[in-house]
């Protein structure tokens, strides 16, 4: 959905800069991949599947709170209510997780998904672009390494990784453009084709 309010000039590029800052030294999981691509990339999807700047700014800082010192309070007075609400949508831990010491992935996963079924149109979005990215990284990366390399990388195990992204896109799929859906559903049935066999 359209901001309903004017969208400040610049907020994308801010957010861009605040991500870079908040995930310096940070890198994908058992990679040397910058944190910072991921998050660009799903920015990237979001526009690519019909967000505004708004959104995408949402979308480079929606593992900030999870992941850096960033606060919600921070954002939201930095970047705005939209972006902050959708920033604490996509935020998966409980209150007290600190970005070093999470509560177990399944407790995280199982509530997250629960929440997942209640967030409007711009979260489901950035949600889903989200998992997207993340889907095809998992993809790509059981292709080239092998199942066992890739799950080397992850606390969580593969049956989990089929359970969860099938479970979101359930939660998420009437909420999100038909294209992108598309791409999840044939991501996640690749993902359960490479973990089943």
């Amino acid at each position: 959905m359209p901001p309903s309010h004017p969208v400040p000039p610049g907020v994308l590029v801010d957010a861009l800069a605040a991500a870079v800052e908040w995930h310096a030294g940070q890198t994908r999981k058992g990679t040397a991949i910058p944190y910072v691509s991921h998050l660009l990339q799903v920015a990237g999807l979001v526009l690519e599947h019909g967000g505004d700047v708004e959104l995408a700014a949402a979308a480079a800082l929606h593992d900030a709170v999870e992941d850096t010192a960033a606060t919600l309070e921070e954002i939201e007075h930095r970047f705005g209510a939209r972006v902050a609400a959708v920033v604490a949508d996509c935020t998966d831990t409980f209150p007290d997780d600190l970005p070093d010491a999470k509560s177990p992935w399944v407790d995280r996963k199982r509530r997250h998904l629960e929440h997942l079924a209640t967030v409007g149109e711009d979260s489901a979005l950035v949600a889903a672009c989200d998992k997207r990215h993340n889907l095809e990284s998992l993809v790509t990366g059981i292709r080239s390494a092998g199942l066992d390399e890739t799950a080397a990388r992850f606390s969580s195990a593969p049956d989990q990784w089929v359970w969860y992204y099938g479970e979101a896109l359930d939660r998420i799929r009437s909420r999100i453009p038909t294209r992108l859906a598309s791409e999840l559903a044939t991501l996640t049935a690749e993902l359960r084709r490479l973990v089943t066999g």
